[in-house]
């Protein structure tokens, strides 16, 4: 987590964001081939500010960005993010700019870089823009507008990765950060929905056992229980991480079970390794879903 002074400097930074919009003349830049942005020029919902191109490339390493991702980039500027993913991570890449004039440029720069073949650029507004396809979504914007998002983000595909400059999204911690010269970056993965009722089966000689599984999920944290031979037992340290997942279980005789497994829509298999050693496979089928709130919470049982 930040430091004090860090959420600090955190904290004020929108507030030194807005001073040096009121600086900028409110007069648009002219369309020109000659034309270079200019930093704290007015935007629709930001000013321009652009990202340090260290940071850039620390948050596509972050991303895990590599040649079969598509990464869109919200609110592009100078285009940086969305050129620095083609050329150095091999990726095909978007980038989705209010601004007539950034978007030209950027498209200037990405012929400079010999990057036009797999990145493009549209004027539109990121609220009203399908991004949905990115395997990786790029942003610097502002928290309030993160937050204007988040339901949209994580109505992604489960395991899409989210990386945010400098702001993060409240309540939705992410599951990692990284600081390259003084600025610091976020990452998400969005979660599978894995909130419901589950029916658990683990094959058997000659048979089949089945137990009950509840889950619910806030963001990437999973609870609920499991309904085991001797009783109903919570599900501990629970976390989704895109389609992957964890959490433990301990029984009435103090045996800590370790289930891990993968989901795909209301299906999911995985292993389960218990304590003296042994492991055995299970599936699941979703018998009912539990549908989230606001927060991205399933209801309480």
């Amino acid at each position: 987590m930040p430091s004090l002074r860090r959420r600090r400097a955190l904290a004020v930074l929108p507030a030194l964001l807005l001073v040096a919009y009121g600086l900028v003349a409110a007069q648009a830049p002219s369309e020109s081939d000659d034309y270079t942005p200019k930093l704290g020029q007015i935007g629709k919902d930001v000013i321009w500010v652009p990202t340090p191109e260290a940071l850039v490339e620390r948050m596509l390493q972050m991303a895990n960005v590599g040649p079969e991702d598509y990464v869109i980039d919200l609110g592009s500027g100078d285009g940086r993010t969305v050129i620095a993913a083609a050329e150095k991570f091999g990726a095909r890449a978007l980038g989705i700019e209010y601004d007539r004039n950034l978007v030209e440029f950027s498209i200037r720069q990405a012929e400079l870089a010999g990057v036009s073949d797999k990145v493009s650029f549209v004027e539109a507004d990121i609220f009203e823009t399908d991004f949905s396809e990115a395997t990786v979504l790029t942003m610097y914007l502002l928290p309030s507008l993160n937050l204007k998002l988040r339901s949209k983000i994580l109505d992604m595909a489960p395991g899409t990765r989210v990386v945010s400059h400098s702001f993060d999204m409240a309540d939705w911690r992410p599951d990692r950060s990284a600081t390259v010269e003084d600025r610091t970056a976020y990452l998400w993965i969005v979660p599978a929905k894995l909130a419901g009722n589950w029916r658990l089966t683990l094959p058997t000689e000659g048979s089949e056992r089945t137990w009950a599984l509840s889950l619910e999920r806030k963001f990437q944290i999973l609870s609920g229980q499991v309904h085991l031979p001797d009783g109903w037992f919570d599900v501990l340290d629970g976390l989704i991480r895109g389609t992957e997942f964890r959490f433990h279980v301990i029984d009435a005789s103090g045996n800590r079970r370790e289930f891990s497994g993968r989901t795909l829509g209301d299906r999911m298999e995985g292993t389960i390794q218990n304590q003296d050693g042994t492991s055995v496979s299970w599936s699941a089928v979703r018998e009912s879903n539990r549908s989230g709130a606001d927060l991205d919470i399933a209801a309480a049982r």
